[in-house]
């Protein structure tokens, strides 16, 4: 039959909004359009390549089936009787399809049009037309059939009288025929985040799709994110947007779960509830099919703030326990058929800890008082009822004490709130009827400080964490916080499509992930650029996250390591905005939200605080230069509000104003500032005079004041092959100077020249020049006034003298630094390998022992280990750092293991995790890397081998500090030694 004109007059009304739920619910069906927008396997971002044999293309081939051609779109059929989420996704599909094409779908509800081709959309045991063709056998439902969330989509010949191909989508139940439809818009080139990121949707007028079978179910049961610590920015958005976050607010919350594949939403609850703040946000919730649950600390579906408008008395069990009972039965009594994962437990009000006087046999107590309510009021056995238990801080510890909740009960896992997770079941625990879930983190409000303001995670941690957790049996539930859901787009995705197929994305296929996510918002042409962009700018946020930088964050002595880390920034930033330039005015708006201004926001911030460092060490020096690096600073802070401006008021016409409210400069303790502050710069009074300063690379101090001697750093020929020496004014008037090197193989860039301020000098070594072992040759800076100052140049061309062959790390400057990725030998056993994942970590990369389920090794013999070939120079005591991923002791034991050795010694044993405590947690998490030092003897100068050993499965090793002198002090460690590839080679 034909839709009427009344169908189609609520169809539009859908679209603008103005139909209610209960007429959207009596509305016929509503239409659907595709369009290929590439050639290629028919999937969304959670599929690997080559996973389905079914392809979307923009041409017709024999057997095919035509979805859109010529503006004609082959007819949806679908029942009347199938459930209000597959309408809702209709209706939205609709419209993503019109988008696609430029035309219009007609829908047919109960039977088949008079049509070649159709699209036949429904649930097994809902869509008569669909269980009629499985009944035939046309239609094979091995592997969704009585499964969690699974769909099929499939082209069939002939499978009606008058019909020559149909192409079907069939869900097991309600939200597997969603995932389906919503699976298929994507495939032809709608993102999940066409509104969330004003990502435009490409016109596509020709859409066939090749003959095939793609089916699809999820791993995880339930997947989710939680809006949390939303204000200022999602808050303030909401109320200018929709007036709160009400039923309008939450449509667009349904809808883009859905579109990822997710299922599952803990609602904001700072100041809001959920329940509470519009009836229509739970009964839409249902009819979009979310399954809604309440946070940690929220038990028995009640909001926090509805004990702030309700309760009365004290939110203690002990003191008030039948007014919490009366609360907590309304909450069950309002929940009412919904479809909902009930916290149970409780902590202190307003997600604080529980007192000191709570104890097990009182916690166990409220939870069976829950379970009677649950069962008085629905009626139900409470093993019926999903329910979930949050082991959130300190409930740890009552578990771990002996607390028990009964077993259908989903124990919820959490992480440190930093995307390290704390706990992980046994792989010899029984299995659990409620299994284990995972409560994630993208963004916190506590200590050691609080991180809202822009997306500090990578893809890679998220990766290896959740992957720990899945190996180890958790798939029940996994929900992240995504603090305001922006601008977090990028790992909500990744986390979401991660739950749906854990194995799907595996660590070496990561930088794939980033690839195909860009090429999803913005197209082929410039995917691998903008990934690039994305998987750079999150490792240096994960470096230190915004709101813990301060001016003394990384070096401005040591190896230019401040220097380098604002020009990175701002190369990558340069980078960002040139690939701006390049992309179609349609996506300036999406690549702004999802690339463009993070990046920028970031290199500013970091070019800030590197300023002011500068200008705080000229100041004590007196240098000219002061002032300016002062007014460069404000600069910089004022242009932070300009970057926040343009996004709150320029993208989209002001859409998203208010998302960039978040303050993050000027912290002084955990809690956020009220305001953003310009961190304080030092001005000078300049002397009308002209005065030599000189600075050298590797000391805060000045010549000639200084007492001690001026001294650079060692030059060896596999070390840094630059060092520096600033020339600075400390008047008002410019001189001359000039730099005279003692020795003609000393290279120095200008070696003369006029200083009006200062003037940075370049010092290198001719290698062919200087003769072989140890010597230090003087440079002497000449200024005005018959000023002069000498520096000492030490250089080492002790070299290898053994090369041939032979690949590793050369000494140089006292130290070794080796990234874990560069290792000589990478030796397993029948049992165990080594896995790179790329992009993990501050630097490079990380290593893991896999699987990371195996069991604990013994070091030595033919042990699982990595192997790193290092020159030395010297001899005698040395220190190995090695730079691990902050990981926690998930099994609860003593702690995780590794050992570390060189050549043919006994292996050090080395727990990552003793002497833990709160602020050496804090220290790990604030600078995401734990730094193990372990003591090793050289008995003679040449090649040694370093030896990493596992013993414990989940450490991470990122990187090697091997200390033969008195180090030079970094954040990021010394950058990676000069090592040899070949003969003769370096890298």
């Amino acid at each position: 039959m034909k839709t009427s004109p009344k169908a189609e007059r609520s169809f539009s009304q859908l679209r603008s909004g103005r139909i209610s739920s209960s007429v959207i619910a009596r509305s016929l069906l509503m239409m659907l359009s595709l369009l290929a927008w590439f050639d290629s396997p028919m999937r969304c971002q959670t599929q690997p390549a080559g996973a389905s044999t079914l392809t979307v293309v923009a041409k017709n081939i024999s057997g095919a089936f035509c979805l859109a051609s010529a503006g004609r779109l082959s007819p949806l059929v679908v029942s009347s009787a199938d459930f209000p989420a597959v309408r809702r996704a209709i209706g939205s599909l609709q419209s993503d399809l019109h988008a696609v094409t430029g035309s219009r779908v007609r829908v047919f509800a109960d039977s088949l049009p008079a049509a070649k081709e159709i699209v036949l959309i429904g649930t097994i045991g809902r869509s008569p037309l669909i269980d009629e063709l499985i009944h035939s056998g046309q239609v094979d439902t091995s592997g969704v059939s009585g499964k969690w969330e699974a769909f099929l989509l499939q082209v069939l010949d002939k499978p009606f009288p008058g019909v020559d191909r149909a192409f079907v989508i069939a869900g097991s139940d309600k939200r597997g025929t969603v995932y389906g439809m919503y699976y298929l818009s994507e495939s032809i080139g709608v993102s999940p985040w066409y509104w969330w990121a004003d990502v435009p949707v490409r016109h596509r007028p020709e859409i066939f799709i090749t003959k095939g079978r793609h089916i699809d179910a999820p791993a995880v049961k339930y997947r989710g994110i939680f809006i949390n610590d939303e204000a200022p920015a999602l808050s303030g958005w909401a109320k200018e947007k929709f007036g709160g976050l009400n039923h309008q607010f939450y449509e667009k919350v349904f809808e883009l779960i859905l579109r990822m594949k997710g299922n599952f939403l803990w609602p904001a609850m700072w100041g809001e509830a959920f329940y509470d703040d519009d009836a229509l946000n739970p009964e839409l919730a249902d009819e979009y099919g979310i399954v809604i649950g309440t946070s940690h600390h929220e038990p028995m579906m009640r909001a926090h703030d509805e004990w702030r408008r309700y309760g009365k008395g004290p939110w203690n069990y002990e003191k008030n326990d039948s007014v919490l009972k009366v609360f907590w039965r309304n909450g069950i009594s309002r929940m009412g058929t919904y479809e909902s994962l009930v916290t149970i437990g409780m902590r202190g009000d307003g997600d604080e800890p529980m007192s000191q006087s709570a104890n097990i046999d009182l916690l166990e107590r409220i939870v069976k008082d829950q379970r009677v309510i649950l069962n008085e009021v629905t009626g139900k056995d409470p093993a019926r009822i999903p329910q979930v238990w949050a082991l959130y801080k300190e409930v740890q510890e009552y578990y771990d004490k002996g607390m028990r909740v009964p077993d259908d009960v989903t124990l919820l896992l959490c992480d440190d709130n930093w995307g390290n997770i704390r706990k992980l079941p046994k792989l010899s625990d029984k299995p659990r009827g409620g299994g284990y879930g995972i409560y994630y983190h993208f963004d916190y409000v506590g200590g050691p400080r609080n991180y809202k303001w822009l997306n500090t995670n990578q893809i890679s941690r998220v990766w290896e964490q959740m992957h720990l957790a899945y190996s180890y049996g958790v798939d029940r539930l996994w929900i992240v916080n995504v603090g305001d859901i922006k601008p977090m787009e990028f790992p909500i995705q990744f986390f979401l499509s991660h739950a749906w197929n854990p194995n799907a994305w595996t660590a070496d296929r990561l930088p794939d992930f980033t690839v195909r996510w860009a090429e999803e918002q913005f197209g082929a042409q410039y995917a691998k650029e903008i990934a690039d962009i994305l998987a750079k700018y999150t490792q240096y946020n994960s470096r230190r996250k915004p709101e813990l930088l301060s001016p003394d964050t990384y070096s401005l002595v040591h190896f230019h390591e401040a220097e380098t880390i604002a020009s990175d920034y701002s190369a990558l930033a340069a980078s960002a905005q040139r690939v701006a330039k390049l992309l179609p005015p349609a996506y300036q708006d999406a690549y702004f939200q999802l690339v463009l201004h993070p990046v920028l926001a970031c290199s500013n911030l970091n070019d800030l605080y590197v300023t002011v460092a500068k200008n705080r060490l000229a100041a004590r020096q007196g240098r000219a230069t002061a002032n300016d690096l002062a007014a460069r600073a404000r600069k910089l802070f004022d242009q932070d509000s300009l970057i926040s401006y343009r996004y709150n008021h320029t993208l989209a016409g002001g859409k998203w104003n208010h998302m960039m409210d978040q303050t993050h400069i000027g912290y002084t303790y955990w809690q956020q500032p009220d305001y953003n502050s310009m961190p304080s710069v030092n001005e000078i009074s300049l002397p009308d005079t002209s005065a030599m300063g000189v600075a050298v690379e590797g000391s805060t101090g000045w010549w000639p004041a200084a007492k001690e001697e001026a001294r650079l750093p060692e030059f060896s020929p596999f070390g840094i092959k630059v060092h520096t020496i600033d020339v600075f004014n400390r008047g008002s008037r410019p001189f001359n100077y000039s730099a005279v090197p003692g020795m003609r193989w000393v290279h120095i860039e200008p070696a003369k020249g006029v200083i009006a301020k200062e003037q940075r000098l370049r010092v290198s070594i001719d290698w062919h020049r200087v003769p072989s072992g140890k010597s230090n040759t003087p440079v002497t800076i000449y200024g005005p006034n018959k000023s002069c100052v000498v520096i000492n140049i030490p250089v080492d061309n002790d070299a290898p003298s053994t090369m041939s062959g032979i690949k590793g790390f050369v000494e140089s400057d006292g130290y070794i630094s080796a990234e874990a990725e560069h290792f000589t030998n990478a030796v397993g056993s029948s049992s165990v390998s080594w896995l790179c994942i790329p992009g993990l970590g501050r630097t490079l990369s990380g290593m893991t022992p896999v699987p990371v389920s195996s069991e604990v090794q013994h070091p030595g013999g033919e042990a699982p280990r990595l192997e790193y070939n290092m020159w030395f120079s010297s001899k005698g005591e040395v220190k190995v750092n090695t730079y691990l991923s902050p990981t926690l002791n998930f099994h609860n034991g003593p702690g995780l293991r590794f050992a570390v050795s060189f050549d043919g010694e006994q292996p050090t044993m080395i727990n990552m995790h003793a002497g833990e405590s709160n602020q050496r947690w804090e220290q790990w998490v604030a600078q995401n890397i734990n730094i193990q030092t372990s003591i090793h003897h050289i008995a003679e100068p040449g090649w040694h081998t370093l030896k990493f050993w596992m013993v414990d499965p989940g450490v991470v090793v990122q990187k090697f500090v091997v200390e033969t002198g008195d180090p030079r002090k970094s954040y990021l460690g010394p950058p990676e030694s000069f090592r040899l590839i070949s003969s003769g080679s370096v890298q």
